[in-house]
């Protein structure tokens, strides 16, 4: 976290979420404070592999690993939840800095149970509620939960498709935190927005894939299935604008 200077606070933390490994070298470059690592962003972030996670590591930047064993819904039977608690382990002992997990209850209410176990299995890890919290019914309530469990953080778009559009519930979640953990923001998120996203939640930490548009993959690919359009990369470029507008609100 940087310091800034005319207003006396500190600059936010720029979290970038990136899925290879040239995404962990642009997110070095663009300056990032932190990575989300994940999987398959295109489906909302996947675990990554345990050869990944050591790349990133080896970076010296803190690394939150992704803990989510398939796309879909965030309601996990009981051999998912052990097969998460397991890979939070192997995250610790490859040298993350924290994980970022969810579950919930059909209906959406947070999976406690689970979410406690996950807390558990982590230990001195940072623990991350991930976006699940935007499908439930009641956020605050779930902001209230997830401080009980011990959780560090949340990352959260307010339950809107873009942060910028669920500011307002943002701010609400920071002011149920109460500062015992950090709410993170997080979704369409960019140099354009961030400042003002900051100034009108109250968050310290922002989230974002900072990421330009890939090279289509070829035809072959796309008809056997095994690509999809529209991937994109991330871009050190574009962490650079997005760390430069942090900057600038608090000089």
């Amino acid at each position: 976290m940087r310091g800034g200077a005319g207003r006396g606070r500190e600059s936010a933390v720029l979290e970038i979420c990136v899925q290879d490994a040239a995404g962990i070298a642009a997110a070095v470059e663009g300056g990032a404070d932190r990575i989300e690592l994940c999987s398959a962003l295109e489906l909302g972030g996947l675990t990554p592999s345990a050869a990944l996670v050591a790349r990133a590591v080896a970076t010296g930047i803190a690394v939150h690993a992704m803990v989510r064993p398939r796309a879909g819904s965030f309601v996990h039977d009981a051999d998912e939840v052990a097969l998460i608690a397991d890979e939070i382990v192997r995250m610790r002992a490859l040298g993350a800095a924290g994980v970022v997990v969810g579950a919930l209850r059909e209906g959406g209410r947070l999976d406690t149970d689970a979410l406690a176990r996950f807390r558990d299995a982590a230990r001195d890890m940072a623990i991350v509620l991930h976006r699940a919290i935007d499908v439930t019914p009641d956020p605050l309530a779930a902001v209230e939960q997830a401080c009980g469990l011990g959780y560090d953080k949340i990352l959260t778009s307010g339950g809107e498709l873009r942060a910028a559009d669920g500011a307002a519930t943002i701010a609400r979640m920071v002011q149920a935190a109460q500062g015992r953990l950090s709410v993170i923001a997080g979704a369409g998120v960019n140099a354009g927005n961030v400042a003002a996203l900051i100034r009108r939640t109250g968050v310290r930490e922002v989230h974002s894939s900072a990421s330009a548009p890939g090279p289509e993959p070829n035809a072959r690919s796309l008809a056997m299935g095994f690509a999809v359009r529209g991937r994109r990369v991330t871009s050190a470029s574009v962490i650079r604008r997005l760390r430069d507008a942090i900057e600038e609100d608090v000089e």
